[in-house]
């Protein structure tokens, strides 16, 4: 009932927040005569911002179109690897013509980075993807808006997620890297720890970027919701269904509307600064200031929805029975062993300031995978990030991706195991050959 309220407000807003677009241009445009009034630059930058307040933020691109290897600009392509009902394996499929960036393309480590699904879209990574593209060849998990999965595919468990993030590693090659980034930590944990427990090739290398492998240290706002209330308490008052004017109809989900409250909620006065603050660029024609306003809104105000299932599994699963740190989580009736990890190194990250998994979360997997040799393990703390600030952003850029960067390389020229499985090859045309990396 409540999500079918709340498109019946956006269906409402929705001619508002054009009239209001409108108005502004209206007031702002220069062969407009009402924009030479009085207070005009006011009333266009106050109609703007309502509009931007009202309007429906759809799933943004990742829109990388190019990036620069050894200083030479080269073309990127999504491509869909694998297409799976509740996720797309995005590759992001770099070209050039130019033969010695080529072949140091073709040589360059393959990533796969499993993306968060917690509420925000894959391309919330835009800027970790693309950073690593510079020196890797990368793919991604693009997962889907629930909503926009019928009912006939049936439901989506945490252990689905598992089993997906196992079906990428395969596809992509086990002599791949993998980086999980917040949320998927904890299943990427597991699902090449069973791979591992199976007798399978793991992975050469995984970074788990501030996760909450153990909730129980430091534990942020985030945390503390999810402990201190009860499991029955999320399932009867964040889980709706799905209503009709989309293809999950009757679907139960965890609504993107309400999570993205949450997140407001977390930092209310940040977001009522930030909104004024655009305002007044707007007032004083500071157009480099208001776009990148609008780029983080566009990225930070577009949301999913995820399914019951897989949330409510994560809620109970990560942050009521800590399964993982105390060695009792079961999936599909196997036992969830780290310390049967032996052939990949690991890396953890973690931000200074996060206010979203605490400090000693993601940490705390070093001691769960006993079986990597320490000098096989590291850590890295970068000093002044937050949350985003560990995978987005100057301290992105400039600190944690060397710190990635030569810790892959590291153990893509010398893996801890030395029968990699072999990569996938499919036709290729004589100029894709020459071409493509």
């Amino acid at each position: 009932m409540l999500y079918q309220l709340y498109e019946t407000q956006r269906a409402l807003m929705s001619p508002f927040a054009e009239f209001a677009s409108a108005a502004a241009k209206l007031y702002s445009h220069p062969l407009s005569p009402f924009s030479h009034m009085p207070a005009s630059q006011r009333l266009s930058a106050g109609l703007d911002l309502m509009h931007r307040l009202a309007k429906e933020y759809e799933k943004p691109a990742f829109n990388i179109p190019s990036v620069q290897v050894d200083g030479v600009d080269v073309a990127v392509q999504e491509l869909v690897a694998l297409e799976k009902p509740f996720c797309r394996l995005v590759r992001f499929k770099r070209y050039s013509d130019d033969e010695a960036v080529l072949a140091k393309m073709k040589s360059q480590p393959t990533v796969l980075v499993v993306a968060p699904l917690s509420g925000h879209h894959a391309t919330l990574l835009r800027d970790t993807v693309r950073q690593l593209l510079k020196d890797h060849k990368v793919y991604i998990t693009d997962w889907t808006d629930a909503r926009m999965v019928p009912l006939d595919q049936g439901a989506f468990h945490l252990d689905d997620y598992i089993f997906y993030v196992q079906e990428f590693i395969r596809h992509v090659g086990t002599d791949c890297h993998v980086i999980s980034v917040c949320q998927p930590t904890v299943p990427v944990l597991a699902a090449i720890s069973l791979m591992a427990s199976n007798g399978e090739t793991t992975p050469r290398s995984m970074t788990m970027m501030g996760g909450p492998i153990d909730a129980r240290r430091s534990p942020t706002a985030v945390n503390n919701l999810a402990m201190n209330k009860s499991y029955s308490w999320f399932e009867n008052n964040v889980i709706h269904r799905v209503p009709t004017n989309y293809p999950g109809e009757g679907r139960r989900v965890y609504p993107g509307f309400l999570q993205h409250t949450g997140f407001v909620a977390m930092n209310p006065d940040r977001h009522l600064t930030s909104h004024y603050d655009y305002f007044l660029d707007l007032v004083r024609g500071d157009d480099d200031s208001a776009e990148s306003h609008r780029r983080f809104y566009d990225e930070y105000n577009a949301v999913l929805d995820m399914p019951a299932e897989y949330y409510l599994d994560t809620i109970r699963t990560v942050f009521q029975d800590f399964a993982l740190v105390n060695g009792t989580w079961e999936v599909a009736g196997q036992l969830v062993r780290p310390q049967d990890i032996q052939e990949t190194a690991l890396l953890t990250v973690e931000g200074e300031l996060d206010d979203i998994s605490g400090a000693g979360q993601t940490k705390a997997a070093h001691e769960l995978c006993s079986g990597i040799a320490p000098e096989h393990q590291n850590h890295y703390d970068a000093i002044g990030a937050g949350h985003y600030g560990i995978f987005s952003g100057r301290r992105w850029r400039e600190k944690v991706y060397p710190t990635v960067r030569d810790f892959i390389a590291k153990y893509d020229a010398a893996p801890l195991h030395q029968t990699a499985a072999p990569r996938r090859s499919s036709a290729k045309t004589s100029r894709q050959r020459q071409t493509t990396e």
